[in-house]
């Protein structure tokens, strides 16, 4: 006996008349049409689809035993929702295992944000499964509003509005068009987010989009006490006047524009390795009162947004490129930072930036580097003190300098018989590096020389491995970590790693 078919069927966002032909062919066609709904509530895909759904058809009813309340279950929230959906899919199981075709209805689109994939995750690889896809709510949202989302390279960012509110706050501002879906509760967080982020004069209100009691309003005017679940917010690309963070990241060679009559200072940041508890007060402050935030995509992005900041993020190969479109703010007296991690002054862009500097068109505008905790001083700190005496620091990259020259820096490095704190030391296309780095270091030192690996210190990834640079395995070593190479005289103790201030 052959089993049933399994099909997940987008209904579309609320109007009958958005299902698609097939959508439309295989609910009339099932045995067992099913269908999720919030306890006590009618399903909203079921009354969407319900002319199609022939009579007398098996219909299943998933009825979920929480949504946004609390529950006893042991398990919590998800647990009982692990468990409702198990018990769910063995449901729908029993009629295909009996031959009978099952098509599962999905508001909007199956698999965007739909509980189908969590049957879909459970059951296509038993069964003959087809997804048919379905009109999702923010497109018929933005047909409400008849305003375009997106255009020609604008970026589309769909997110859900249970986001922390700082993390929700910074892709709006990294992004040109965005649609924000679960509202519902979250909605005042997502409103300030909007603030924080400036987009909240162009963000549209769509509340039950293509139905009969459809409407539409700036998110400024609406009661947050009258927002239901659904509901999504739209923010147009052209909400962002031409404002593109990318555009402005590397800018194509101009004549520098005219100064105007006082041109600010240009800060330049380190961020620290990247907890928030090792940002200096100093940095803190500074960020709270410059307009303009340029760097790295990643650093950008650990800086909190708020109302009035404009985000500058690029790729890592484009320093100068970055510090000229700072400095090209700051010429026309916008208040400008610079951010990199760790120290800007240790393998960051503080070099870059008094590289573009040079520049005479330049000459007006003042520099000032604040420091940051440096990536080596919190390795060597989780470590113990590898690096209490003389120590050197060198990056393996050879993006910049020939491979040769590091191989002879860390050649008088091991002669001179100092601690060695090793930056960049692999990438993705930079895998042979480590290997020859300690095949060079053990010309001149021992075997058994104290070998400390930082990876992603200060994260939640954190480890710390203390080897030997004869144990060491340099597959192991990635673009994460930081390695520290101790002295003839550095120790392993109970207490910790450390290097004597002292020689003997």
């Amino acid at each position: 006996m052959r089993t049933g078919r399994f099909a997940g069927v987008g209904v579309g966002p609320g109007d009958p008349e958005l299902i698609t032909r097939k959508a439309a062919r295989l609910i009339e066609q099932a045995d067992v049409v099913a269908y999720h709904a919030a306890a006590g509530k009618r399903s909203n895909a079921r009354r969407i689809a319900a002319e199609l759904i022939p009579a007398g058809v098996v219909e299943e009813e998933l009825t979920y035993p929480v949504t946004t309340g609390t529950t006893d279950h042991p398990g919590g929230y998800a647990g009982a929702i692990a468990e409702f959906y198990e018990a769910s899919a063995a449901r729908l199981a029993t009629h295909l295992d009996a031959g009978r075709d099952v098509v599962l209805l999905a508001e909007g689109d199956p698999l965007f944000y739909g509980s189908y994939m969590y049957m879909h995750d459970r059951l296509a690889a038993r069964y003959e499964a087809e997804v048919v896809p379905g009109v999702p709510a923010f497109l018929a949202a933005t047909a409400t509003v008849a305003s375009p989302l997106v255009r020609q390279t604008d970026v589309l960012t769909v997110l859900p509005g249970t986001l922390p509110e700082p993390e929700l706050a910074r892709r709006l501002a990294d992004t040109d068009g965005a649609v924000i879906m679960k509202l519902g509760r979250t909605f005042p967080a997502v409103r300030r987010a909007l603030l924080e982020a400036g987009r909240l004069d162009h963000a549209l209100y769509v509340e039950r989009a293509s139905m009969p009691e459809e409407q539409w309003r700036p998110v400024a005017e609406v009661d947050p006490a009258s927002v239901p679940y659904f509901s999504l917010v739209v923010v147009t690309g052209d909400s962002r006047n031409g404002r593109r963070s990318r555009d402005l990241a590397v800018p194509a060679p101009a004549a520098a524009p005219p100064p105007s009559e006082g041109a600010a200072e240009l800060l330049v940041v380190g961020l620290g390795p990247g907890p928030e508890g090792w940002l200096t007060p100093e940095v803190s402050a500074a960020l709270a009162q410059v307009d303009h935030v340029v760097g790295y995509g990643p650093y950008v992005a650990r800086v909190p947004q708020r109302a009035g900041l404009t985000r500058h993020a690029s790729g890592n190969t484009v320093e100068v490129d970055r510090a000229r479109l700072a400095l090209d703010l700051a010429r026309r007296g916008e208040r400008v930072a610079v951010v990199s991690g760790g120290d800007a002054g240790v393998f960051g862009m503080a070099a870059a930036v008094f590289e573009a500097a040079e520049d005479p068109a330049y000459a007006a505008v003042p520099v000032r580097v604040l420091p940051g905790v440096s990536a080596v001083q919190a390795v060597a700190a989780r470590a113990g003190a590898p690096v209490g005496a003389d120590f050197a620091v060198v990056s393996l990259s050879d993006r910049l300098k020939p491979w040769e020259v590091v191989e002879k820096r860390l050649r008088a490095i091991a002669e001179a018989d100092l601690v060695l704190a090793v930056y960049n030391p692999a990438s993705r296309t930079r895998t042979n590096q480590v290997a020859t780095a300690r095949r060079v270091l053990l010309e001149h030192r021992s075997p058994e020389t104290v070998v400390v690996v930082g990876r992603d210190v200060g994260r939640a990834e954190e480890s710390l491995t203390v080897t030997t640079l004869g144990e060491l395995d340099p597959a192991t070593i990635d673009m994460k970590c930081l390695l520290i190479v101790g002295a003839s005289s550095t120790r392993v103790s109970p207490a910790g790693v450390w290097t004597p201030r002292y020689v003997w």
